[in-house]
């Protein structure tokens, strides 16, 4: 039997996110700036994307971590845990994402706490929001179409994980557009 390894899945994007730090994540380092003058611009669509993934990381870690939770304490709603995850991983990555959001956003505007949670669940709802719309329908798909009952998927399997690794990226395609409005509103801050 070939086991199936989702890191290999994961190590896949590695080397494109590591490109992409190296052409617009380092030269905002200052000790690139001190070696090589100030940092070149970067075009819309990696202000985009570094949007997105900030995003991502509030969502991926909000939905692994209630995934886990939900499958450990056994949790369903309406016979089915796909609904007990939905709520738990829109209200965990919903939360992060905000708090991720505060400590980029408070420090850029001078932002007190009140006024920089406030500022932070502006610009990440929407986005968020996207998201979890994107990896839900992914979601949904697995549990009811491609392993329906009684052969549901559950976080104990690694086919489970590669999945969810697909509806990140999912929820990556649909928080892109919401993402580049709220940046060219200035309601999200350009990183």
């Amino acid at each position: 039997m070939h086991r199936l390894d989702p890191g290999r899945h994961l190590r896949a994007g590695l080397p494109a996110a590591v490109a992409a730090y190296r052409k617009w994540g380092r030269p905002k380092s200052h000790r690139w700036q001190h070696e090589h003058g100030d940092a070149p611009g970067k075009p819309g669509y990696a202000v985009t994307a570094t949007g997105v993934s900030h995003c991502g990381a509030g969502c991926t870690l909000g939905d692994i971590i209630a995934e886990f939770a939900v499958f450990g304490l056994g949790l369903s709603l309406a016979g089915e845990s796909v609904y007990a995850a939905y709520i738990g991983d829109y209200l965990l990555a919903l939360a992060l994402g905000i708090v991720f959001q505060y400590f980029a956003i408070a420090p850029m505007r001078g932002l007190g706490v009140r006024k920089g949670l406030v500022q932070a669940a502006k610009a990440d709802f929407l986005s968020l929001t996207a998201f979890e719309v994107g990896l839900f329908g992914w979601m949904a798909l697995m549990s009811f179409v491609f392993f329906p009952a009684p052969h549901h998927l559950h976080p104990d399997h690694p086919v489970y994980w590669l999945g969810m690794q697909i509806g990140m990226i999912i929820g990556f395609c649909t928080a892109w557009p919401v993402n580049s409005w709220l940046i060219e509103r200035g309601i999200k801050e350009a990183m």
